[in-house]
């Protein structure tokens, strides 16, 4: 913006400058040529008083260098005769001589002025003056250097003004941009103190308010995320008195029902913590698959489903919390396992490429029929809720991945979690993405 404006000003000043001075230049250059022919003129017209008394070539030179011209002057006398230098052609003086004004011509070297001068007896004297081609332009560069500087420092002066109007105006917008970054990447205490121009001090104003409303809207969802999560303690805790009474055969049963507890802990906490800028975290991918195919491993057991996972072996580092991707996992094999008839197999495969790491989640169920739909809130039908995928694709989008669905080579479904690894931006889209599905939330009634 500040380069725009300068260059702005920097064409609107030249544009000025060219219109009025070069009309003056050209004003300068002919009052120059006017002043040196007027001299040549008044030099002329000097001996004319001498000329009306005496012509005697003896005595008219000295009246010739009294009258400043000195060698650049001459007298063409009556009878042919001639005083000082002559540069006129006889003709010239002869046609000169029949008028009864001054004329000028012009000459590789400069101008001649020719005054005739008429005597009594109708005789004519023709005084010839030489201007050299300097007199004609003396004075006039110096002119154009001053008009040249003047043109400079008026375009140096509109370009200073309009940069500092620039600067003033790209402040205010860059601090409004920073702390929409900010606000963007999860600091909800940024606030802007609005100056500048008056639409940015109202976009500034406009931001605070946003930003203060954006924290309400934050503090009543996490007060209602809490309110829910406690409400849950009570019907777990009767579960947990239920499966105390059955033994050693729920043990499996309390140790779910024991990580349930503690994801609902989890959440009650961060839903009472404080809103801050997200820290980078990261996990091995490879070591969570691990983790949570053996827990799956047996109800696929108990309904005898082959499985595979396959390129977990060595370490693999995604930028997402282990707990999240623990969730997530779960999700989607929760999925596999609801939606899918007992017996049917699946994979689960780990993909390192070049800046990017994918989960790769195949089934040999009946498939999916429309991917795009599942994708959606809400419109998975069955019983089920959608907010697996959802999920699930709010986690790959934090990193700058994406979710997608298509078939399996097994015919069923396959879901590709796809995280992106390399250190480039991911704010914007992260934020665009959370702030839609928390919208989506508040209109679902969630």
């Amino acid at each position: 913006m500040r380069r725009t404006l300068a260059l702005l000003a920097l064409a609107g000043a030249s544009m000025i400058a060219l219109a009025f001075l070069i009309p003056l230049g050209i004003i300068v250059k002919e009052i120059a040529h006017t002043r040196a022919i007027s001299e040549a003129e008044r030099q002329a017209s000097a001996l004319v008083p001498v000329l009306a008394i005496t012509l005697d070539p003896s005595r008219l030179p000295h009246a010739l260098a009294s009258s400043g011209a000195r060698d650049r002057i001459a007298v063409h006398l009556p009878g042919g005769g001639t005083v000082g230098t002559v540069r006129a052609p006889a003709a010239t003086v002869a046609a000169v001589s029949r008028l009864t004004r001054a004329d000028t011509v012009e000459t590789g070297a400069g101008y001649l002025l020719l005054r005739p001068v008429a005597l009594d007896g109708g005789r004519t004297v023709v005084v010839e003056v030489f201007v050299p081609a300097e007199e004609l332009t003396r004075g006039v560069a110096q002119s154009w250097a001053v008009l040249a500087g003047l043109a400079v420092v008026l375009a140096a002066g509109s370009v200073l003004v309009a940069d500092r109007l620039g600067v003033r105006m790209v402040r205010a917008a860059r601090r409004l941009g920073r702390a929409a970054s900010s606000l963007g990447a999860g600091d909800l205490s940024v606030r802007i103190r609005p100056e500048g121009p008056p639409e940015l001090v109202t976009a500034a104003e406009a931001f605070n308010t946003m930003a203060d409303r954006v924290v309400q809207l934050l503090a009543a969802e996490r007060e209602m995320a809490a309110d829910l999560s406690h409400r849950l303690r009570t019907p777990l805790t009767a579960l947990r008195l239920s499966l105390d009474h059955l033994g050693p055969e729920a043990e499996q049963s309390r140790h779910s029902l024991s990580r349930l507890e503690s994801e609902v802990d989890q959440i009650i906490a961060a839903a009472r913590a404080p809103s801050r800028a997200p820290e980078a975290v990261s996990c091995d991918a490879a070591e969570v698959l691990r983790e949570r195919l053996t827990f799956w491993s047996a109800l696929a057991e108990d309904q005898q489903r082959p499985w595979e996972l396959i390129g977990a072996d060595a370490p693999v580092r995604v930028p997402v919390p282990a707990a999240e991707l623990s969730a997530v996992v779960d999700a989607l094999l929760g999925n596999v396992f609801r939606h899918t008839p007992q017996g049917t197999a699946f994979t689960v495969t780990l993909h390192q490429g070049s800046g990017t790491v994918g989960v790769l989640i195949a089934d040999a169920g009946p498939g999916i029929p429309d991917p795009t739909a599942a994708l959606r809130r809400g419109a998975s039908g069955a019983g089920s809720t959608g907010l697996g995928l959802d999920i699930a694709r709010r986690l790959a989008e934090s990193s700058g991945g994406d979710l997608r669905i298509d078939a399996s080579s097994l015919g069923g479904a396959r879901v590709q979690l796809w995280f992106r690894t390399d250190t480039r931006d991911r704010t914007p889209r992260t934020t665009r993405r959370l702030v839609g599905s928390r919208w989506s939330r508040r209109n679902a009634g969630v």
